[in-house]
């Protein structure tokens, strides 16, 4: 997909993420790096995943279940997560690495996350390894 970040396509090994421009594309974007063939999942799932998430155009990630060795679990599809979360993990197999940019609307709105770095305009990338479902 045009202008969508370059990552490492192997499940389970540290994200390595490659910005091709400063702008972020518009809107709500997910590709789908490497294609699991586990169960898929389903919106009212609990979904445990491992997951990078920088800033667009930054390194340094705000937060990283792969820093931690701590991959997390909760619902997914039913607003426990941010919507971007909500609307991109449902529908892909468990076994997947997907890359998706989330614009401030479908992250932490207009105020951002500031104890996280997150400035109200920023658009999010998340690099998200999908571990299990049930």
């Amino acid at each position: 997909m045009a202008n969508m970040p370059e990552v490492n396509a192997v499940f389970g090994a540290a994200p390595e993420i490659a910005f091709p421009s400063d702008e972020a594309p518009k809107g709500l974007k997910a590709v789908e790096i490497v294609e699991g063939d586990g169960p898929m999942v389903r919106r009212g799932d609990t979904v445990t995943v491992n997951y990078h998430g920088v800033v667009w155009g930054k390194n340094t990630p705000f937060d990283s279940s792969f820093a931690r060795h701590q991959p997390a679990s909760f619902g997914i599809g039913v607003g426990q997560v941010i919507r971007g979360w909500d609307q991109t993990v449902p529908g892909h197999n468990v076994g997947s690495r997907l890359v998706v940019s989330i614009p401030p609307e479908y992250g932490y709105g207009s105020q951002g996350m500031p104890a996280a770095g997150i400035g109200g305009g920023d658009t999010l990338v998340f690099v998200i390894d999908i571990i299990s479902t049930r």
